[in-house]
């Protein structure tokens, strides 16, 4: 198997071989390019992004800067977002569904290293990480290798995932819990004491 075989099947492999270096760097010139240019010449699901990514819906947005390692393995969906900062990781497959908001300073981490250091200093390992549809993700949150988030789902502001969490709850901490499922009462209460149908002034 090549190094790039084996990074994409969960394998340990090393990182710094000519064709994946070549790959990482196609993927920072692109990303270079989006993140330095004029704000007025930003678009909707712009080409420089859908020349990088693996898949995207037609209807999207990322907040420069933005980083990625290669850019071929995130796939977003349609009404996807992503607020100022976003770093995806994405030495193995990051799938993100339809109407996916990210807030400031997101990181998703595919990659992952082992505990170790004979093995540390030689080779990596990664492992896929998939978002559900309609997840909002607070800000300065941590996804780790491997975590899939459930549709429905909001992950409170500084959270560090590190296992699986279900669809349609409120999930929050450092490591990640879930705090209570969504109910009819969020329908109600957009937040705190906030009614949804409170009048305005």
């Amino acid at each position: 198997m090549t190094e790039k075989e084996k990074m994409l099947a969960g394998k340990l492999y090393e990182a710094n071989g000519p064709e994946l270096l070549g790959e990482r760097m196609r993927a920072k010139k692109i990303v270079y390019e989006y993140n330095h240019k004029h704000p007025e010449e930003f678009t909707f699901s712009d080409p420089l992004l859908r020349k990088l990514l693996g898949s995207t819906g037609e209807h999207f947005f990322i907040e420069p800067p933005f980083r990625c390692d290669y850019g071929y393995n995130i796939c977003i969906g349609e009404n996807f977002y992503s607020n100022y900062n976003c770093v995806m990781l994405d030495c193995a497959k990051i799938t993100i569904g339809d109407n996916v908001l990210l807030g400031p300073n997101v990181s998703l981490f595919a990659a992952g290293h082992p505990l170790d250091v004979e093995l540390r200093r030689k080779v990596e390992y990664a492992f896929p990480i998939t978002i559900g549809d309609d997840v909002w993700i607070g800000g300065n949150t941590v996804i780790n290798p491997g975590v899939t988030i459930g549709s429905g789902t909001v992950i409170g502001s500084g959270s560090v995932v590190t296992k699986d969490i279900p669809s349609g709850v409120v999930a929050v901490g450092n490591p990640c819990r879930v705090l209570r499922k969504i109910s009819e009462h969020d329908r109600e209460f957009y937040f705190k004491n906030r009614r949804v149908d409170e009048p305005v002034e």
